[in-house]
């Protein structure tokens, strides 16, 4: 659903196009995508239009990013030991 409304805003029925879930399961899935602050939503007539929070996806990847600097320091160090065992 991130991926669909990467391109732009879009309406439950847009989203759930295509997919092999009901419109009801994609609803479920947006209020959880809500909840969480990555997507936001405003009224359009009688459709709610959903677009991607950028200050959500902002500090779930800034959470993630935490993680970076303990893989990499460890994969610098499997690399230097692998080069160790070659020597």
């Amino acid at each position: 659903m991130l991926e669909r409304l990467a391109a732009g805003p879009l309406s439950v029925g847009e989203i759930a196009r295509g997919l092999p879930v009901s419109r009801p399961a994609v609803s479920q899935h947006l209020k959880v995508l809500k909840q969480a602050g990555l997507v936001a939503d405003q009224a359009a007539g009688t459709r709610r239009v959903y677009h991607i929070d950028p200050h959500g996806l902002g500090a779930l990847r800034a959470w993630l990013d935490q993680f970076w600097g303990g893989a990499l320091a460890a994969f610098k160090d499997q690399v230097e030991a692998d080069q160790e065992d070659r020597r």
